[in-house]
């Protein structure tokens, strides 16, 4: 038999850990500013690029795809030369994947906070990011698809399957989500409107948990746990049906989120069914993991890698556990769009992919330095405050969600709402925000204690960017099925016939969903009353849009006794045709806005946006004290409308010859609306005059974008008119 001798690329490993442990610091830092802005909401004061939505998504973007990310691809690297027996296919497309990645998270890194987003969640970024995502995603797959076909090792191993499956999942669930037209360099509009916005997006953003949150780090969980344990994976045949049984089920499970919503029926129920069944194997991979452990728990009481992945996939069971129990109406109907989600979301992030990161990283340290970590009672220490910061992040945070969910719906006797006020829940729940900024304080201690545990072990250590390995070469004829082989031992060789399968498995779920919501037209009913934004309502959309607004409050009210009383009559599916994208949000940090449009008057629109708490005492909203101030850009105006028109929305020619005049003639109105308030006429005023006195431009309030803003916010809402209840009992009747 042949023994070939060939070098393991350990550079390209280096490289992604590195990135790892840089992007990690930075989203986390920025996750804790966040969680600081909601006990100070002033404390970036005027900074529009540092303002809370701006920085949410940036965060959001860091800790999964800079920080998980790069994690994930340093671990694929490492284990899938040594799963076959082969050096990657190209140093050319590995360089290529972790340049072209760095340099998408550093646009993320610029466009997110200078406000340019989709806002669709966990896709953020903006169209022409999107296309450089897709080419270096692709190139990751080719290089890894390349290595199985030159491999050395007959079988492809458990992990290899997951990675397979996260290459080609993502790469679906990308580009069709990102799928959008745009209208300028940085700007664009998604094809889809409304509910198929949001089924779509749904699919896309649980399914990014499942398959680029859970999937690769099952993937590393088979290969370094049995490696950092030193046993083998407790059940061949329980890998195998948690694969299977993963990939199909997970990808049908999107519509959860949007329970209550105005998804159809029969899609929202489909979820729910799926989500309960992934409990089966989710739960399987966990015990799986775990029972790979048997033999070996003197071993994790004294080995900190251990501990690490120990809690990780202990956070891996908890969060699949709660996540079917969340996809049950019942419980959905007082959990969404409160911070129970934000603890759900948490302990999956900082147990499962945080920890499982850190034991990763704690293992392949030494292993790729030929050393000893450099202190053991320090990786230790980073165990014992990373697992005590995800408990004072997640405990409060749960008890703040029941505390959201109790007073949202409580009741008078006299069948008042008990917390009319939305602040009043606000205040009440401070406390616990205090305790999450503790909490995440302590992760992020952790954290840098561990960077400078593993920069003193690199130095310690040897440098071996190619390490020397051999094995003998994969022959025609041991490719071949041989006697009594099943069929799945036969398709663990065959790296395309796998992938085909995979592929299969999850576009079925895909398909059965969004197809019919697309092309059936019964399934989004229009209502006639419903009308296109104007111009000026347009670019205030725009600009809710570039300031994050839909990160703090939500445009769906769902059909509660409790949410009808606090914000108006319930959603329904015809008002959101024109959204491009939809903005119906996952969480209330604020109320609900879709019934705003009149509401307030626009003097009380411009105060809030410049002083909230003025407005609403308590608030912590933060000031966009920019808005009021900044001259509106309105240029781009008729190249929206017409890609709108492209989309299905009814502008005609001469509604978009006419759009300047009609922006002028509507935001007129607002200006002298603004007018009415003697307050604001002095000061207006008055700054008019002391520019002129100094030389300085003054731009006029109607040309201003805080005008916009409150065009767009005074539309919501308005196109619905409820009939007198009178009316509504004749009808059932």
């Amino acid at each position: 038999m042949e023994v070939q001798q060939f070098y393991y690329d350990n550079k390209i490993v280096k490289k992604f850990l590195y990135a790892t442990m840089f992007w990690g610091i930075v989203g986390m830092s920025v996750g804790l500013l966040l969680a600081f802005m909601f006990l100070f909401p002033n404390l970036t004061d005027g900074i529009s690029w540092l303002s809370f939505g701006r920085l949410r998504p940036l965060h959001t973007n860091a800790v999964i795809f800079a920080f998980v990310g790069n994690a994930i691809f340093a671990g694929v690297y490492y284990s899938t030369q040594r799963l076959l027996k082969a050096r990657m296919f190209s140093d050319a497309l590995s360089n290529f994947n972790f340049w072209g990645w760095q340099a998408i998270i550093v646009a993320a890194a610029i466009t997110l906070p200078l406000g340019y987003t989709s806002s669709k969640e966990y896709a953020e970024l903006e169209w022409p990011i999107d296309l450089a995502i897709a080419v270096v995603w692709v190139a990751f797959g080719w290089n890894l698809i390349g290595t199985m076909l030159k491999r050395r090792q007959r079988h492809l191993y458990v992990a290899i399957w997951f990675y397979l499956a996260t290459f080609v999942t993502v790469a679906v669930l990308h580009i069709f989500n990102s799928l959008a037209l745009p209208v300028s360099a940085l700007k664009s509009y998604s094809v889809y409107a409304g509910v198929q916005d949001a089924l779509v997006q749904w699919w896309y953003g649980h399914n990014a948990v499942a398959f680029f949150l859970t999937t690769p780090f099952l993937g590393l969980m088979y290969y370094f746990v049995p490696k950092a344990a030193n046993r083998p994976v407790y059940s061949y045949r329980l890998s195998i049906v948690h694969f299977w049984s993963l990939i199909f089920i997970y990808i049908w499970a999107g519509p959860h989120h949007l329970l209550y919503s105005t998804l159809p029926e029969w899609a929202q129920n489909l979820g729910v069914a799926f989500s309960v069944m992934l409990i089966a194997p989710s739960w399987g991979g966990m015990i799986n993991g775990l029972l790979t452990l048997r033999g070996a728990w003197d071993k994790v009481r004294t080995d900190p890698v251990l501990k690490f992945m120990v809690v990780a996939i202990t956070g891996y069971g908890m969060a699949t556990f709660e996540g079917p129990m969340l996809s049950l109406k019942n419980v959905n109907a007082i959990a969404h769009f409160s911070d129970w989600i934000i603890a759900h979301v948490h302990v999956g992030a900082l147990a499962w992919n945080g920890f499982l990161t850190f034991g990763m990283i704690y293992w392949l340290v030494p292993k790729m330095f030929k050393t000893r970590l450099h202190s053991l009672p320090m990786a230790n220490f980073h165990f014992w405050i990373g697992t005590l910061g995800i408990i004072l992040y997640a405990l409060p945070m749960y008890v703040a969600g029941f505390t959201q969910a109790l007073m949202w719906k409580e009741f008078n006797p006299d069948g008042t709402l008990a917390y009319g006020n939305f602040l009043e829940t606000v205040n009440e729940i401070i406390p616990m925000y205090w305790m999450r900024a503790i909490g995440g304080t302590m992760y992020i201690v952790g954290a840098i204690v561990m960077i400078y545990n593993v920069v003193v072990t690199i130095k310690q250590g040897t440098n071996v960017e190619d390490e020397l390995a051999e094995a003998a070469a994969l022959t025609t004829v041991s490719k071949k099925r041989t006697a009594g082989e099943t069929f799945h031992t036969w398709l663990e060789r065959k790296p395309i016939q796998l992938t085909i399968l995979a592929t299969i498995a999850i576009l079925i779920g895909g398909i059965i969903q969004i197809v019919p919501t697309i092309l059936v037209k019964s399934n989004i009913p229009t209502i006639s009353s419903v009308k296109p934004y104007t111009p000026l309502e347009l670019e205030g959309r725009d600009l809710y849009i570039r300031e994050g607004c839909v990160g703090c409050h939500s445009q769906m009210v769902r059909p509660f006794r409790s949410e009808v009383e606090r914000y108006g009559e319930y959603s329904k599916a015809g008002e959101y045709v024109y959204d491009h994208p939809f903005l119906w949000g996952s969480k209330r940090t604020g109320p609900d806005l879709l019934r705003v449009g009149g509401k307030y008057s626009d003097n009380w629109h411009l105060n809030h946006m410049y002083d909230p708490q003025s407005t609403s005492s308590g608030s912590i909203m933060p000031s966009y004290s920019w808005l009021v101030r900044n001259r509106h850009d309105r240029s781009n105006i008729r190249s929206k409308m017409e890609t709108m028109v492209t989309l299905g929305v009814p502008y005609s020619d001469e509604e978009i010859a006419n759009a300047e005049q009609s922006m002028n003639e509507q935001a007129t109105k607002i200006e002298k609306n603004l007018y009415s308030d003697p307050d604001f006429a002095k000061g207006y005023e008055e700054d008019k005059k002391y520019a002129a006195e100094n030389g300085e431009e003054f731009i006029e309030m109607k040309d201003r974008e805080i005008v916009a803003m409150i065009a767009y916010l005074q539309r919501l809402g308005t196109d619905i008119k409820i009939k007198e209840t009178d009316e509504i009992i004749s009808q059932n009747k």
